[in-house]
């Protein structure tokens, strides 16, 4: 068994943030289930918020400004006062990841570069070239090897442990040796990332299955606005890797195969820069109604910006389109459509990051605070990182330096850790016929088709009874591998159970929110309505299926209005 007083389950920016603030007071440890600089943090590409008001265009922009397109962004769903946290901590923060390295592009005068992103009232998002958060994220690396913090490298975590209504550690699985082992800890922070892999046709990393949000959800700690699934508006088509909002904001044009900037339909103020779930429908409306490309796709013009600045500013794009389009953007359009991007919904906590399970904190992709409310606004991802890493940190080292007693709960680990292992053997042993490899693709087929972009009852339902019928079929799973040493098909086995169980809450949250919101854009229920509907969705899980209940959101600064663009 090991031992650590705080131990951080992810090592992307959210995890590597918060063990650099605990690091500071306490002995800290990360468990990763890849090397950290290969999260999936590092595949964010446009950049990060923050109202420095370097661009010309932006002299007049402030942090309450900031706050405002995020909740307004956010279709008035977001927490307004955690929204002000981010905004307020988005200057400090990006000024630090400067001082430690972060290589952001400048302006003549020497500032830090800024940019526009969609929904932003002022070109306020900070970027390195089309590689910001890699960029980030090695900063954030080097910090936490000055600071000799431990890293765990390739292990998958199984369970958390809760004895008494407290958390007191971890169990994980090796994935070099097949061997599980408890660590006990006197605070556990969640920072595991996303859920994009629960769907088809995402820009997510193989790596993003929702695990962390699903082992909390397990041990009892609600998951908060679950329905709420952002789809990026451009991936690009058959492979559904990133097209960063950075294309748009340096000047791209979205075509129909007519020829036509077609946004000018949907969004004639902010055209290629209205937010993404506004963008994403509106280009599936035109692929819908035939004005796309045989493909299935519309069109990412970046020819006019020229060669020099898209070498400047896109470098990463053309890198990729050259390899994985066999096109230049240079001289050719990309083909692109939505693809399944980012989760707004996770582990349900507060202003600190701490969840309802004391000594149980999350931030990053895979908690809920809530900044993004229904739609997060590009470039608030990266920040909201940084900020609430560095909240959670300091939270959980504040929460164990409180505690009268530490090192707590060794009996429990124990136990756990044989728990999971015995869930472990009887995996392996099973002579089950059901190939995981095979629900796991009808799963994302099923969420990509049915509980997608536009939604309605009779589809979702249906996609909600496959989801159960899928459950049923996991139960009876036969691995094609039974080794110990690096059995991936034994981690991804692991990986889908959760995936199933998150679907579920997905589908099921969907079907009872009755309104469209942001992302939740409902066919059978095409307007907002705030009346029934400006609550938050929690999710407690019970053996028979999510159960629902419903909170209110925080409204203290700006009243609501009717979202437009």
């Amino acid at each position: 068994m090991h031992y650590h007083q705080i131990l951080i389950v992810g090592g992307g920016l959210a995890g590597l943030r918060a063990a650099i603030e605990a690091s500071r007071s306490c002995d800290v440890a990360v468990i990763s289930k890849v090397y950290p600089i290969r999260s999936h943090s590092g595949a964010a590409q446009g950049g990060m918020n923050a109202s420095l008001g370097n661009h010309p265009e932006g002299r007049d922009d402030s942090v309450e400004k900031h706050a405002y397109d995020t909740i307004k962004g956010s279709d008035f769903l977001a927490d307004q006062d955690a929204a002000f946290i981010l905004t307020q901590e988005a200057v400090p923060r990006i000024v630090e990841l400067e001082h430690w390295g972060a290589p952001f592009d400048r302006t003549e005068e020497g500032k830090i570069a800024q940019r526009p992103f969609g929904g932003g009232g002022f070109p306020r998002t900070c970027y390195s070239a089309d590689k910001t958060g890699l960029v980030l994220l090695h900063t954030l690396f080097e910090q936490s090897v000055k600071r000799r913090i431990p890293v765990y490298l390739e292990w998958q975590a199984l369970a958390l442990v809760v004895e008494d209504g407290t958390c007191h550690g971890v169990v994980a699985m090796d994935r070099v040796t097949g061997k599980i082992e408890g660590f006990q800890s006197d605070a556990v922070i969640f920072a595991t990332g996303g859920a994009g892999r629960v769907y088809g046709r995402s820009t997510n990393s193989i790596i993003n299955t929702g695990s962390g949000m699903a082992i909390a959800y397990r041990a009892g700690v609600p998951l908060k606005d679950m329905e709420f699934v952002q789809f990026h508006p451009t991936t690009l088509t058959g492979t559904n890797i990133l097209m960063t909002e950075g294309a748009r904001g340096e000047g791209g044009y979205l075509v129909n195969r007519l020829g036509r900037r077609f946004m000018e339909d949907y969004s004639p103020l902010f055209m290629e820069l209205a937010p993404r779930d506004i963008v994403s429908r509106s280009i599936q409306t035109e692929i819908n109604e035939g004005r796309g490309f045989p493909d299935g796709s519309v069109h990412l013009d970046l020819t006019h910006l020229g060669r020099e600045k898209i070498m400047d500013r896109l470098p990463g794009i053309r890198d990729i389109c050259l390899h994985f389009a066999n096109l230049d953007p240079i001289t050719t359009p990309i083909p692109i459509q939505p693809g399944q991007h980012y989760s707004m919904g996770g582990i349900d906590c507060n202003q600190d990051c701490q969840t309802r399970l004391p000594g149980f904190f999350a931030a990053g992709e895979a908690a809920c605070v809530s900044v993004h409310g229904a739609n997060r606004l590009g470039g608030n991802s990266l920040l909201e990182t940084v900020v609430f890493g560095k909240i959670a940190g300091a939270k959980a080292a504040e929460y164990i330096l409180g505690k009268e007693k530490a090192g707590q709960g060794a009996a429990a680990v124990e136990a756990s850790t044989q728990q999971q292992g015995e869930r472990v053997e009887q995996l392996l042993a099973s002579e089950g016929r059901e190939s995981p490899a095979q629900i796991r693709a009808e799963l994302k087929e099923t969420m990509i088709e049915k509980v997608g972009i536009f939604r309605e009852e009779q589809a979702m339902r249906q996609a909600l009874e496959k989801i159960l019928e899928l459950k049923g079929r996991y139960s009876r799973l036969g691995l094609s591998h039974k080794g110990r040493k690096f059995n991936l098909d034994l981690a991804r086995a692991l990986e889908l159970g959760c995936k199933l169980d998150l679907a579920e809450v997905i589908a099921a949250g969907a079907i009872a929110r009755t309104e469209s919101r942001g992302s939740h854009y409902r066919l059978d229920f095409p307007k907002r309505d705030d009346e029934h509907w400006l609550k938050h969705t929690l999710a407690q899980y019970t053996p028979d299926g999510p159960s629902f209940s419903y909170a209110d959101v925080a409204l203290p600064r700006f009243p609501l209005e009717e979202r437009k663009y």
